[in-house]
């Protein structure tokens, strides 16, 4: 998701330190090249030497190196990042940057950076409630830095309260619209994600392998790149990031419902969830008892082809594409399909990738069939919007 792009870690002084080491962790192996600058207070928790460790580079912590200053250090590290991420982000820092404090190597090179600035806080929740505080972030929002509020847990001093540095995947999905151009701005894209579940009784119930996974990787991409995206989302499926409105569904008929209401007039709906085809005709509000019974038949119907119906319904989608997870005759099937389904194109792949974090598989218009690389999902995504833009 990362791959190339080059993060700057601005580490100031409180003890969510130790989660923003893990937070580099996670930036490198997404492909993103990691430097930090850490404040003095911030050595205080970890030492540089941790993060000198996890990004292979040199941790910058002082304004006064001669070595690195003979080059205009500060100004160079500014310019090398892509974009800058301060965490965990004190009172301090914040009141600094609102009033143009430079007096260390962190506040002087923001001083001069001109990058996408992402600022996440975390400190005592009186601290964030402040008169000051607000008066700061209200100011740092209005010069276009994308600041994430702190979340609600139980803090380091004992205290509970807004004041815990956000999930470090959130901060990652923060990231994504920061770096990407905003090729889809304007659009509005509806994917559905993940598997439905019929109910059998009051306990059991009907279902499959898949997770959603690719579904909600496409969301991801598809918001950072600009698109106004809604996700129907089966049972399961992975979080998404705050830009994406998400509706939860459970069966067939709900996804339905969902997709037919989110999609009316929509540029781009994408089907990736794994409805069930069928539903059982009679569903028990109390569990069945098993007693002395040794068989039984179960009568099951129809389920409605979803993405089918949305091609076909008044006001559709301007572009409708389908998924089709066979175990043999995988192109075969999908240009069958193609004109059952009056879709405009069908990703074709293996049932084998149900579940998986890779996939692969095949773009089947009517005009082109064209081999999808084998990569992990997120990268597949990708191929795919970049299908759809051309489309």
């Amino acid at each position: 998701m990362l791959k190339g792009k080059k993060v700057l870690l601005g580490v100031t002084g409180g003890i969510a330190v130790y989660r923003v080491a893990e937070l580099a962790r996670m930036l490198i192996k997404q492909g993103a090249k990691v430097r930090c600058v850490m404040t003095n207070a911030a050595c205080q928790f970890v030492t540089p030497l941790t993060f000198e460790a996890l990004t292979g580079e040199k941790v910058h912590t002082a304004l006064f190196n001669l070595t690195d200053e003979r080059e205009m250090g500060h100004i160079q590290l500014a310019r090398w990042a892509d974009v800058v991420v301060l965490a965990p982000a004190t009172s301090n820092i914040l009141a600094k940057l609102a009033h143009g404090i430079a007096d260390d190597l962190l506040t002087t090179m923001m001083q001069v950076c001109e990058q996408p600035i992402l600022i996440a806080p975390a400190m005592n929740v009186s601290m964030w409630q402040s008169a000051s505080t607000q008066k700061n972030v209200a100011y740092l929002k209005q010069k276009n830095m994308q600041i994430l509020p702190p979340v609600p847990g139980i803090l380091a001093c004992g205290e509970q309260g807004a004041g815990r540095l956000p999930d470090l995947n959130v901060i990652v999905d923060a990231l994504l619209p920061l770096l990407h151009s905003p090729c889809l701005q304007g659009q509005r894209w509806v994917i559905n994600a993940g598997p439905t579940v019929e109910s059998w009784d009051a306990v059991r119930t009907l279902s499959n392998r898949a997770s959603g996974t690719l579904g909600a990787y496409l969301a991801r991409w598809a918001e950072a790149w600009g698109a106004d995206v809604c996700l129907i989302a089966g049972v399961g499926t992975p979080e998404t990031p705050a830009g994406v409105q998400r509706v939860n569904v459970e069966t067939g008929l709900e996804m339905l419902v969902a997709c037919e209401k989110a999609a009316q007039d929509s540029d781009v709906f994408i089907a990736t969830a794994a409805v069930s085809d069928f539903r059982f005709a009679v569903s028990p509000k109390e569990k069945i008892k098993r007693q002395n019974i040794s068989s039984m038949m179960v009568e099951m119907v129809s389920n409605p082809d979803v993405v089918a119906h949305i091609a076909m319904m008044p006001h559709r989608p301007k572009t409708v594409v389908a998924f089709a997870a066979e175990s043999q005759n995988h192109i075969g099937y999908a240009k069958d399909k193609l004109q059952r389904k009056a879709v405009d194109a069908i990703v074709a792949n293996d049932v084998s990738n149900m579940g998986l974090s890779r996939s692969s598989g095949w773009w089947v218009t009517a005009d082109q069939t064209v081999a999808l690389k084998a990569a992990h999902k997120s990268q597949f995504a990708q191929q795919i919007i970049q299908k759809v833009m051309a489309l």
